[in-house]
């Protein structure tokens, strides 16, 4: 499994993550062969993963709880967590 699909599948299963987004123009992305991951990109100094999270949940410690999810897959990189829309918890 890519290192960019590893981290994607974490941040996408944390509490209050409704699914991953690759920005108001797809711009967060990861290209693997034959595929475009949406909602991670994987640089050399950092991780960007851009998510829609619920209204359930203090924002703060949604990104946070991202955060710790991936770190053991970043590598040493700064990890920034964006949040792109919320929604109602249903």
């Amino acid at each position: 499994m890519s290192e960019a699909r590893a981290i994607a599948e974490r941040a996408a299963a944390c509490p209050g993550v409704v699914r991953l987004s690759g920005g108001p123009f797809g711009t967060v992305a990861t290209y693997l062969p034959g595929e475009r991951l949406v909602g991670v990109s994987v640089g050399d100094g950092a991780v960007e993963i851009a998510i829609v999270a619920t209204t359930g949940r203090p924002l703060a410690e949604t990104a946070d709880e991202v955060r710790r999810a991936v770190a053991d897959l970043a590598g040493g990189r700064r990890v920034d967590v964006r949040i792109d829309d919320v929604v109602e918890e249903t």
